[in-house]
């Protein structure tokens, strides 16, 4: 294709969070330091690559805590398993290293600390996602977990009048508004966290695709189909009318969605490694005539979380 003027526009920040960081570098780090075999339940992160490039290493990652054999090490992912999980994994003595995200910890002693309090809770989130799977072992059964901006016109709880609110860390932020907004119509009283739950990272990436979605022609968002934060990016640049595609990697792109595109924004979710961004930049360049790269200023990210205890010397 010819059109030297094109121009990828790359966004600032992007890709790994230090959630992400931490719980793929403690897997690299256990599988370094034991040796493999090293068992993770259910995906470390939500990326087909990362996923694939530590089963390689020796990871292997499985659904159910008895396909870890009794006594060797298990990984609990950066998205936070349930206390009934880490009590089934304790009575099968498999050695817990804990790579749960410190936010999505968080969110978890709010649980416990509202209950301990006699609120009635209502969950803010995906109810498949791996992270609303593990809070729900915190809190009484039946809790509702609200999805959409409708659901919480329907929404009913044990007491009215004592209700508290939880998020997904990984929400769209002005949908999450939206879904709080119309919980305060129903429950004037309604408590939340004293610090938004929905973490830094994905409030930074989606902040700033927003200020950049209406000056690009379309949006590429690097991330796999079970990433949350990925899934609401591409939402986000949507709701700004700017055409939005998800891509695994470079193999997905499609030529028809570029045919009419002069500039073209590209973002990552906080699961993505930036060698996939690169990846898709240099496809882009080499078959698809986007001879400029720039990348937009944006927000600093300096946050580091230390590696889970079993792993620190």
């Amino acid at each position: 294709m010819d059109g030297g003027d094109k121009t990828v526009l790359i966004l600032k920040p992007r890709g790994f969070c230090a959630g992400v960081v931490r719980a793929v570098e403690a897997v690299e780090q256990a599988l370094a330091t034991f040796g493999p075999p090293i068992y993770v339940l259910n995906e470390i992160v939500h990326n087909r690559t990362v996923i694939g490039d530590l089963q390689a290493r020796g990871a292997i990652f499985i659904r159910h805590l008895d396909e870890a054999p009794p006594g060797s090490r298990l990984f609990f992912s950066a998205h936070g398993v349930a206390p009934q999980m880490w009590e089934a994994a304790q009575a099968r003595r498999l050695e817990i290293i804990d790579a749960t995200c410190p936010l999505v910890s968080k969110v978890h002693l709010e649980a416990r600390n509202y209950i301990r309090q006699g609120f009635s809770l209502v969950i803010i989130g995906h109810r498949a996602h791996d992270e609303i799977i593990g809070l729900l072992g915190e809190v009484p059964a039946g809790t509702p977990v609200v999805e959409t901006a409708e659901q919480a016109e329907t929404v009913e709880v044990a007491h009215p009048g004592r209700v508290a609110y939880l998020t997904q860390t990984t929400l769209s932020l002005d949908e999450a508004a939206e879904i709080v907004t119309r919980l305060r119509r129903r429950f004037p009283a309604i408590v939340g966290p004293r610090a938004q739950d929905i973490c830094y990272a994905t409030q930074n990436r989606q902040t700033a695709l927003k200020q950049i979605a209406p000056k690009v022609d379309a949006v590429f968002v690097v991330g796999s189909e079970n990433s949350s934060n990925s899934l609401r990016l591409v939402e986000v640049a949507a709701n700004a009318g700017t055409p939005a595609y998800r891509v695994d990697d470079a193999a997905d792109i499609q030529p028809a969605w570029l045919e009419t595109v002069r500039v073209l924004g590209l973002t990552a979710g906080a699961s993505a490694p930036e060698s996939l961004v690169q990846r898709v930049v240099e496809v882009l360049r080499e078959r698809f005539g986007f001879r400029h790269v720039a990348e937009a200023e944006g927000i600093e990210e300096h946050v580091r979380f230390s590696l889970p205890p079993a792993l620190v010397n």
